[in-house]
């Protein structure tokens, strides 16, 4: 059995399998959430439950936190109960929320000024990634921290890699989901041009998955286009926060903007459905 001492704040549909993995691994794994019932399942396989982020942090080594926004982060680590609550050092927090790089800098400094470390590590896959330790990671922050908790890493991904400072990772990862709104609007206005030509969305799909151009996003969306199913892997709504969050930190080329507002005029009807249901807001 593994002797660091992780502890996992937020078990949503990412943070359950990624928190998943590690108690598979062997490590000792506490668990906090604020919505107590998404611990019982990690509880069934060996977790321990935390009361609070203080009470996590005080009984971990590392704490790996996943959560939605710059709000929840702003709530975990300066809250009443926070992980700033405490005085702790030598502590390793790995923030692996897609957040601003600015909090991430700002949560930096205030861990570096109690002696713990951070790092900004935010992933690029789905649900099915993250059930099979198949994600990818970005880190920012110091190299030898990373080093540190690399392993760590590696039983939740196939790639961890650091890219630059405190906020790079955060910056890799708004990158990464600009040019995956990219792909969804793209292929979702694809397959509507090809069904008004009279071409089958499935003939169309094994077509492009069969060419240069396929990719593991066109098959699992493809699939979920033939199956009329949207439910969540990774919610329409994030990308609107994310493409606004990387509007903040500069994007403005023409297609970040359209697909912004694509985005954006979807999210109304469509925000709690999965990225691909935008297909449905361009049909009308």
């Amino acid at each position: 059995m593994n002797t660091t001492k992780i502890g996992w704040i937020g078990l949503g549909n990412m943070g359950i399998p990624m928190a998943g993995q590690l108690i598979k691994a062997g490590y000792t794994v506490t668990v906090y959430n604020r919505s107590k019932d998404k611990e019982a399942s990690l509880k069934e396989i060996g977790a321990s439950i935390a009361e609070t982020p203080k009470a996590l942090i005080a009984a971990t080594d590392v704490v790996i936190v996943m959560v939605s926004d710059d709000a929840a982060i702003e709530q975990i680590f300066k809250g009443e109960e926070g992980l700033f609550s405490i005085e702790t050092s030598g502590k390793t927090i790995i923030n692996m929320s897609t957040v601003s790089p600015s909090i991430s800098k700002e949560m930096a400094t205030q861990c570096k000024a109690k002696g713990n470390f951070y790092l900004d590590a935010p992933v690029s896959g789905s649900v099915k990634q993250a059930e099979t330790g198949q994600l990818v990671i970005m880190v920012g922050g110091e190299e030898a921290a990373f080093n540190q908790v690399k392993p760590i890493l590696e039983k939740m991904g196939k790639l961890a890699k650091l890219v630059g400072e405190n906020g790079a990772g955060n910056s890799a990862k708004l990158a990464i989901n600009s040019l995956l709104a990219l792909y969804a609007q793209g292929l979702a206005e694809t397959v509507l041009f090809a069904n008004e030509q009279g071409i089958k969305t499935e003939d169309l799909l094994e077509l492009i998955n069969n060419a240069a151009i396929g990719n593991i996003f066109t098959k699992i969306k493809g699939d979920a286009i033939i199956a009329d199913h949207y439910k969540a892997a990774f919610a329409l709504k994030h990308i609107v926060k994310d493409l606004n969050l990387a509007k903040a930190e500069g994007i403005s080329s023409p297609l970040a903007k359209t697909a912004l507002n694509t985005f954006e005029d979807a999210a109304a009807k469509y925000g709690e459905e999965d990225i691909i249901a935008v297909i449905k807001q361009l049909k009308g």
